[in-house]
Formats: structure tokens, sequence, C-alpha cells
């Protein structure tokens, strides 16, 4: 079989390097073709184009780079046609990826999506595009299967990829030691516009918490001088970055600043205790407000549906309340109740195997 299939973000990469290895275990004949990044490369996919050349976020932004996501998307309509794959293979990525669904449907392409968008969330007259163009949708939150059945569609649940990642990445363990000292992680996203939104807040907490080693997860794909620059603005104190070792870090820190999205669960799946961090351009978070329907904005809170982790949104993403959210769950009772939660958010997504059954769907569904 011939597989297009698309990420256009660092979590899609992940899952869909795992997507890949498994449909090459499940189809030896597999070819694949991706938009993506280095691990689906890795994985044996050829790479077409890099997620770094797609990673727009906001209102705003969609706006300013508006030229170069219609030529993105003008190109992927020709590959997918020269390809002529069997089926194309959607991951998340909405705003890109719902214009190719409808485009492949209307040219008698099968398309499958794999990682729903968040239409619970927002934009929910989008599931009648998606019922119209997806013919299989495989989702990953245990709610989403309830969501889609209200409006008629069938989907399959196959739970969160990252269970598996993160419990494979646990058993591995920790990896040799990044700092001598105890250690608050910082994870700032992996989109320049929002390192350099959050990382300078972030950073303040060192004046507030000498004793403790701040360590940045960098986004591989980033420039090391976009975190020099940044680092270079807290002279008296010695702040490390690391580089593809984000799991080591999370193994070894006693409480992580996280950017909203997929790295919330990450950490959860840890068991270590974070503060939410989320700042986008005033007029994007404006636009976007009038839209949400949820309560929370990390999927750890949304999954568990209760203010499990502390969210600091927009304005309220200032040094002195990251300073006290910070300061709660270092010790007492808002960490040991955190960490309660975490066990509970462990239970509901340890279906294991999500990469698996979701290329056994692919599969199945194609023949």
């Amino acid at each position: 079989m011939r597989y297009y299939i698309i990420a256009g973000e660092a979590s899609g990469d992940l899952h869909g390097s795992n997507l890949i290895k498994a449909l090459r275990e499940k189809d030896e004949k597999a070819k694949i073709r991706c938009w993506g990044g280095n691990l689906m490369e890795q994985a044996g996919a050829t790479l077409v184009k890099h997620y770094r050349e797609l990673a727009f976020m906001g209102f705003v932004e969609v706006a300013a780079h508006l030229n170069t996501i219609l030529k993105n998307i003008s190109f992927c309509k020709k590959d997918i046609a020269a390809y002529k794959p069997d089926v194309v293979v959607l991951i998340d990525y909405p705003g890109f990826n719902l214009r190719i669904a409808e485009w492949a449907h209307e040219n008698d392409f099968k398309v499958c999506y794999f990682i729903s968008p968040q239409v619970w969330a927002w934009k929910e007259n989008r599931v009648k595009k998606i019922r119209r163009c997806v013919d299989k949708m495989m989702v990953i939150l245990p709610f989403e299967k309830d969501f889609y059945k209200k409006w008629g569609y069938e989907v399959d649940y196959v739970g969160h990829p990252l269970a598996d990642v993160v419990k494979k990445a646990k058993a591995g363990g920790p990896g040799a030691p990044i700092s001598n000292e105890k250690i608050i992680a910082l994870l700032p996203g992996s989109r320049k516009q929002e390192i350099l939104k959050k990382l300078p807040v972030m950073l303040k907490m060192v004046e507030h918490f000498p004793e403790f080693s701040f360590v940045i997860a960098q986004a591989p794909h980033q420039e090391d001088s976009l975190y020099k620059n940044i680092i270079s603005r807290f002279p008296d104190r010695n702040i490390l970055s690391v580089k593809d070792r984000t799991y080591d870090l999370l193994q070894q820190a006693e409480a992580a600043l996280v950017t909203s999205g997929t790295a919330t669960l990450e950490t959860a799946l840890f068991g270590l205790p974070q503060v939410v961090c989320y700042t986008a351009n005033p007029v994007s978070y404006l636009l976007a407000k009038n839209f949400i329907k949820v309560n929370y904005i990390s999927l750890v809170n949304l999954i568990l549906d209760k203010k499990a982790v502390p969210e600091l949104i927009q304005s309220d993403l200032n040094e002195k309340k990251l300073y006290h959210a910070l300061s709660s769950i270092l010790q007492g009772e808002k960490r040991i109740q955190q960490l309660k939660d975490y066990k509970k958010l462990q239970e509901i997504l340890d279906e294991g195997g999500a990469s698996e059954k979701a290329a056994s769907s692919i599969i199945h569904f194609l023949h």
C-alpha cells in the first residue's frame, strides 16, 4: 500500500513516527511519503516538507503567513496527485489538514484521520466537514467517541499514543544526570513565537528559587542561538538547556513550567508537578476566546474535567502569579493532590498500543 501522511507539528511528528513503524510492521510492502519531521523520516518515510515550515499559530500569525500557507496547500495537493496514494492519513493540524481532506475526498482519495481536531473545544460545525470528507477517524481521548456519536458519526477510539511512549521512556530510566542541583524544568514550546513570549517570563523564576537549577528543553529544530539570546538576559545564574533529552529532564526534575499542548500531558504521565503557561497575540486570543467552549486549556484538566494543574493564561502569566503557582507545587498539599490526580489520569489513558491499533484500523479499512 502507498500511504501519504501529513503532520504539522512536533507532537504530530512523534505520533506519526510511531504510526509509520506500526504500519511498516503490519504492511511489509508499505511505501510512505510524509510531511512531518526528523522522527517520521527516521521511521522510514520519505520526508517532503518539515513541520518547521508549517507551524504557525493564532489568527494574526496565520494571517501574516497566509501566502506561505496557501502555497504549501497547493504544493501538497499536487504532490498527493502525483504520488497517487491508496490513502491519505492526516494527523491533527486541522487548519491545514481539513482543507487537504476536503480536496482529497473530492478527488477520490481515501482519507483517514489519526488524532482528531479539537472540534469539541471550538468550531464544532467542522464535524460536518469531517463526516463528509473523512472515511475513518481514530480518536485518542475517551470522551471524543461519545462526542462524535452525538453527531451520528462512528469513530475508533484507540487510546492515547503518549501513554505508550512515556511508559517505554520510564522503563529505560532517566539517563545521565543533567545537573547536580535540584531541577525545575522549562518547556516553552516548539514554535519560535511562543518561545520568545513565554521563556523570558519563565526565566524570571531563577531569582526566586536560587536553590534550583533551571533547565530548558530545547525544540530540536530551533537554533541554539534563540535560547542563548534569551538566557543572556540573566547573566548571574547558570541556566542550562538540553536538546533531545526532554524525557530525561522530566524524570529528573522536581517541577515544571510547561507551555499548553501535548507537553502538559507528557509531564503529567511522568508524574511531574507542573504549572501550565499560555500566552498568545492579544488579538488572536480575544478572537479565540469568543469561540472556545471548554473550561480549560491543558489536556490534563480537560481529560480529568477539573483544575488538576494550575493554568496561567495571557495576563495571568506574570512574575508574581507564576511565583505563587510554582511555590505551591514544590511542596505541600497542592503538590500531593496533583500527584493523586495524575494517577487517575494514568488509569483513564492506559489503554496501550494506540499506534498499533490506529495502524490496524487504517489497514482494515483499506481492505
